[in-house]
């Protein structure tokens, strides 16, 4: 077992995962509402955007309006998603986001399909042709994404030899475009993943592919979200992707009711009692969770920004014990 990290890393998709997975309108501007309070929050790499097809995800049909209206703060990375070469060049296209190249794999076929309409065999070439255009455009790539790593709704359990010949595949279709991956994301795209799957996976990544920083991204849907962040944690995991309020989900995992990722403020106040440093204002943060709700115009399931903070409360308990 590696020893509990004194510092993380955290990569806040709430923006993201929120306008992608909710069914009403949200208006440009409240978007960016929260896009700007997040940035003031110390968090320093915010998702804002997926550049795909709008038929296919209505609620990214205004991104590049979200991303030309928005207040860039420096010190902070924005970035967006795309799944596609046409995607890519949208990202390119708007000036104002950090591009970053990723090559994204899916151990689930059946997901794969679901997602992007596309076989193992497909993702194959057209991996290769989305390296190409990288390179065309100076983009570096070194990271992997490995989607459904935990399980999936349409294939079942996903073995850990699956998810470790992906990452291979993956180095493997990087190496032949002269890149060499540093980072792997896992991604519990369907919340299959349980505090023991998380140790087990990302012990024999660790092992196998030792040279790689892991990255986990993990859904609430079943409420084992920041259990799986502390099992991460327990593993020496340092860099973990979050949604504030625990906003969105994936539009395509077939869920009654995905929830979104891990609570960016309940990881927050978990690793602040910890002792773990993440450069994140907490009660700036949940400012930030509050309004999201007031965004999406319903409740969502943080639970910090309801309770509030330790540290806010000692104070209060000591403050009134002096007077």
């Amino acid at each position: 077992m590696s020893s509990i990290p004194s510092k993380i890393q955290i990569n806040e998709e709430g923006p993201r995962e929120g306008f992608q997975f909710e069914k009403a309108v949200i208006p440009t501007a409240r978007k960016i509402a929260l896009i700007d309070s997040l940035s003031e929050t110390g968090l320093n790499r915010i998702q804002i955007v997926s550049f795909v097809n709008p038929k296919a995800v209505p609620g990214m049909a205004d991104a590049e309006e979200v991303v030309e209206g928005f207040n860039k703060k420096p010190g902070i990375s924005y970035v967006g998603l795309w799944l596609n070469d046409k995607g890519l060049k949208r990202a390119i296209q708007s000036q104002r986001l950090e591009v970053k190249g990723s090559v994204s794999l899916s151990a689930s076929e059946p997901f794969l399909m679901r997602n992007q309409k596309r076989t193992f065999a497909d993702q194959l070439p057209l991996q290769h042709e989305t390296m190409r255009m990288y390179k065309e455009n100076g983009v570096k790539v070194e990271r992997a994404a490995v989607m459904a790593a935990f399980g999936c709704n349409f294939a079942g359990d996903i073995s850990t030899d699956a998810v470790l010949d992906t990452i291979a595949l993956a180095k493997e279709i990087a190496g032949e475009h002269g890149e060499t991956l540093k980072n792997v994301m896992l991604a519990d795209t369907m919340a299959w993943a349980t505090p023991a799957a998380v140790k087990r996976l990302v012990g024999a990544v660790q092992d196998k592919h030792p040279e790689l920083n892991i990255c986990l991204h993990l859904h609430d849907t079943r409420g084992m979200g920041i259990a799986n962040a502390y099992a991460g944690l327990e593993m020496g995991v340092n860099t973990f992707d979050a949604a504030v309020a625990g906003l969105g989900g994936c539009p395509f995992a077939g869920h009654a009711g995905a929830a979104g990722n891990v609570c960016t403020e309940d990881l927050v106040f978990m690793c602040d009692e910890m002792g773990i440093e993440t450069g994140v204002d907490l009660e700036k943060l949940m400012v930030s969770a509050r309004l999201a709700e007031e965004v999406v115009g319903h409740p969502l399931p943080g639970s910090v920004m309801r309770g509030g903070s330790l540290r806010a409360l000692r104070q209060k308990i000591s403050t009134a014990q002096a007077a």
